[in-house]
């Protein structure tokens, strides 16, 4: 195969597919990622494994919603979901955040005994296990530390966001994105940072989570009313939503690695 046929077309922030019609064409491997797709329609095609990812408010498949299942059968396997996403009184952001809690003990002692090269490893095109850790570490400092807290300088630099944050950007939050920490460096300001949102939900009263914060997370963010119960409630679904994620990759690279003793 020459060099150009092997090459793979890359689209990336363009609207040049809206309203398309792709007709008789082979797709084989399409992969469409970070994508809006509000009514995405995939008629009369044929294939024997077919993935979908993404926060859908309504999927229907060969005419039947099967929203409702896909939900109920995520919360079975994941819990702490739910109680992120239900959360409202103080009470239930405190059992969120113990259901949370407990979920990355467990996981970080089980991705310690990975090589430390394997939890680099991108899964599918996914975010290693250190990045996740870096993401949901800026996360919480955008909307904990930020938005909630207004800290001093609360953007650690090893912070990761989405990946369509432009670069300018990145900069004026003080990121260092091609740093590549292990496991245990990120960890370090990672687990600082959810004591911090430990000690903000044991402190939780009904008026705070009322509160309108002073602060957006980010400059970026539209300019509205950031409620601290809609900040807090962020980082509780960004933790159940990215373990989720973490867990299943897990399984991948325990299945093709050997773990430390």
């Amino acid at each position: 195969m020459s060099e150009t046929a092997a090459m793979v077309s890359r689209y990336t922030q363009t609207d040049r597919f809206r309203g398309a019609r792709i007709h008789l064409c082979d797709l084989t491997g399409l992969e469409i990622r970070d994508c809006e797709v509000d009514g995405l329609k995939i008629v009369d095609c044929y294939g024997s494994d077919i993935y979908l990812g993404g926060d859908f408010e309504r999927l229907v498949v060969n005419d039947v919603d099967v929203t409702a299942y896909v939900e109920a059968e995520l919360d079975r396997r994941h819990p702490a979901r739910a109680l992120a996403r239900d959360a409202a009184s103080p009470e239930d952001y405190r059992a969120a955040w113990d259901a949370i809690e407990i979920l990355w003990g467990a996981t970080l002692d089980r991705a310690r005994l990975l090589p430390e090269a394997a939890l680099h490893e991108r899964v599918d095109g996914e975010w290693s296990f250190v990045e996740t850790q870096r993401h949901l570490l800026f996360a919480c400092d955008a909307w904990l530390g930020n938005a909630v807290l207004e800290e001093e300088g609360p953007y650690h630099p090893w912070g990761l966001p989405a990946g369509e944050t432009p670069p300018g950007e990145v900069a004026n939050l003080g990121l260092t994105l091609e740093v590549i920490p292990t496991l245990e460096a990120v960890l370090a300001p990672r687990l600082a940072r959810m004591a911090v949102m430990r000690r903000v939900v044991d402190e939780l009263t009904e008026v705070e989570l009322d509160r309108v914060c002073g602060r957006k997370p980010t400059e970026m963010h539209p300019d509205q009313e950031y409620v601290v119960r809609r900040c807090l409630k962020v980082v509780l679904n960004e933790e159940a939503e990215h373990h989720r994620y973490a867990v299943r990759d897990l399984a991948t690279l325990e299945a093709g690695v050997p773990q430390r003793q």
